[in-house]
């Protein structure tokens, strides 16, 4: 009788237990989901100019040599005036492939190089590629430098986090509450990369005449700062 009495005791214990769980699980009462953003548009500091060469032959071996020669050369000029942040210069896609004719069998051979200039001195980038003759522009990008991007995204996360605080004030008021506290917040900001302005040329010939600039515009970049999570009203 006694062991009875300990075990149904056990049980309503138990039984006890799990509701207070239960209890101290419930979901949470007035809290509010929401977000907010801030975006600053900001003039692109950062050009990145494709130049590249294309050769064409039976044998693999002097298509190759003739894309190194063309390349060699175009890095001898390219680093003349390259100075860090203002002008990088580094090689890009190397690729050498085989042209099939109608049986199957390998007719030819087919080869493609890249040189990249890249910075934010835009005349330095702009005239360099004007004097490398062995290479043709393939291509314009425009983008943020890494301190712009940096001192922008905090601009936009500012005006995001005081967006995020006025509109729970606002909505707080609005259900008849004084005010609220935050449970959880996360701030993604987004990266605007590069934009390209292709300006694609002829494939074989000169970029430009001797020391002339090759023409690029820059345009503006916006920046945006999200910030999202929930608060308690209270």
């Amino acid at each position: 009788m006694n062991r009875t009495r300990t075990l149904l005791a056990a049980c309503l214990l138990a039984a006890g237990v799990a509701h207070a769980q239960v209890a101290t699980i419930a979901p949470p009462q007035n809290v509010l989901q929401l977000q907010a953003s801030g975006t600053v548009e900001v003039q692109q500091d950062l050009l990145m100019l494709n130049l590249t060469t294309a050769r064409d032959g039976t044998d693999a071996a002097a298509v190759q040599a003739q894309l190194k020669t063309a390349l060699d050369a175009a890095l001898a000029e390219a680093k003349k005036n390259a100075q860090p942040g203002q002008l990088d210069v580094r090689t890009g896609n190397f690729a050498l492939y085989p042209r099939h004719g109608k049986d199957g069998r390998i007719s030819g051979w087919t080869g493609s190089a890249e040189l990249v200039l890249e910075g934010r001195d835009f005349a330095r980038i702009t005239q360099t590629a004007g004097r490398i003759t062995t290479m043709t522009l393939g291509g314009v990008n425009f983008g943020l430098s890494r301190e712009q991007r940096e001192r922008v995204e905090r601009q936009a996360q500012s005006a995001a986090i005081e967006s995020f605080k006025a509109r729970a004030g606002e909505l707080a008021k609005g259900f008849g509450f004084s005010g609220y506290t935050l449970r959880e917040v996360s701030v993604n900001a987004s990266d605007p990369g590069f934009q390209p302005r292709m300006r694609m040329m002829a494939q074989e010939g000169r970029v430009a005449a001797a020391d002339a600039s090759v023409p690029v515009e820059p345009g503006k970049s916006a920046v945006v700062v999200t910030v999202s999570g929930s608060v308690q009203l209270r």
